[in-house]
């Protein structure tokens, strides 16, 4: 019944506008079309609205989108902190210390309150001390006994332990590796000081006025050989400078072991006016200063002679029981 009285009242209405233009009926088919489409859409998930074809474009032109908000600075403060107070460490660790001169042991070559930088590095990769290398090293065997302890704040405390300030507590020397493992250092006189037989022209940087080697009966005349893994240091101010040479009644005779070395001095980094590298002199560099069997071989002719002496004497004391 529903279905006939529909049909029967659209014809009528066609009977009725036959003969003249038709304009509502298009609309409203576009209409059903594309409530049609939308919904479909809508199902497919799918959108379909104009904004949203056309990229969100609003009346002024297509929408920005909001940037994220910054942080707050005094938020990234503390992060920004420790990423310095871990870098800090890091490089006091395992690239470059600050060390402060505590004695004018060194004279002219450092002055008391320099601040030197150490590389740390090297000796991780199993570089040793060469000769004329300026080196830190951990006190042997109580070498700075009877010297006064610093006194540190804990603001100085905190710096020195990351590093941004020289180390004040722990027990470090500075003095010039003059000898390296099977070396034969000696001191005759006022010197010249002697490696391996040759002479050392040390005017670039022993103190001016000092001899090379100090004239005295407790070790500043020596000839010691220098056992692998340690090395002979001395200061440049050698009437100053409590050494090797008086330091061989130590468990290690006055060597200092290659382990306890922290790294070698290159920068002289404060004051500004002082700055300036740490090199090694040319007087290390001379040919034939690295022939360790050179002060042996003046010794051979006596050698040879004892060599051709003890065979000669046993054959003549079998002689008579023959």
């Amino acid at each position: 019944m529903g279905d006939a009285a529909v049909g029967a009242r659209s014809g009528h209405d066609g009977e009725e506008h036959r003969g003249r233009p038709v304009e509502a009926a298009p609309q409203a088919a576009d209409s059903a079309v594309s409530f049609g489409n939308e919904g479909q859409a809508a199902e497919d998930g799918t959108v379909t609205d104009e904004q949203s074809q056309t990229g969100d474009q609003g009346p002024e032109g297509p929408a920005r989108k909001q940037p994220k908000k910054q942080r707050s600075f005094w938020k990234e403060l503390p992060i920004l902190i420790g990423i310095a107070l871990v870098l800090a460490l890091l490089i006091k660790t395992f690239l470059v210390q600050a060390f402060s001169i505590p004695s004018d042991s060194m004279q002219n070559t450092l002055q008391e309150g320099d601040r030197v930088l150490v590389d740390k590095l090297t000796p991780w990769f199993g570089s040793e001390p060469e000769r004329g290398e300026v080196v830190v090293f951990h006190d042997p065997d109580n070498w700075l006994a009877g010297q006064p302890a610093a006194d540190p704040n804990a603001l100085q405390t905190f710096l020195s332990w990351i590093g941004l300030m020289p180390s004040a507590e722990e027990k470090d020397l500075i003095k010039r590796v003059i000898g390296v493992g099977g070396d034969t250092v000696e001191c005759e006189g006022t010197g010249p000081l002697r490696v391996n037989g040759k002479a050392l022209n040390e005017t670039s940087y022993v103190y001016p006025g000092n001899t090379p080697c100090t004239v005295d009966d407790q070790g500043g005349q020596f000839k010691v050989k220098v056992p692998e893994g340690y090395i002979w240091v001395m200061g440049d101010h050698r009437q100053n400078s409590r050494d090797s040479r008086y330091n061989q009644g130590d468990v290690n005779k006055g060597m200092v072991p290659v382990d306890k070395v922290v790294g070698r001095a290159i920068v002289k980094a404060w004051p500004i006016n002082r700055w300036g590298t740490l090199p090694v002199p040319d007087t290390f560099d001379q040919p034939g200063l690295n022939d360790q069997s050179a002060v042996s071989l003046t010794n051979a002719p006596n050698a040879l002679a004892l060599a051709g002496v003890v065979p000669l004497a046993l054959w003549r004391r079998r002689r008579p029981g023959e």
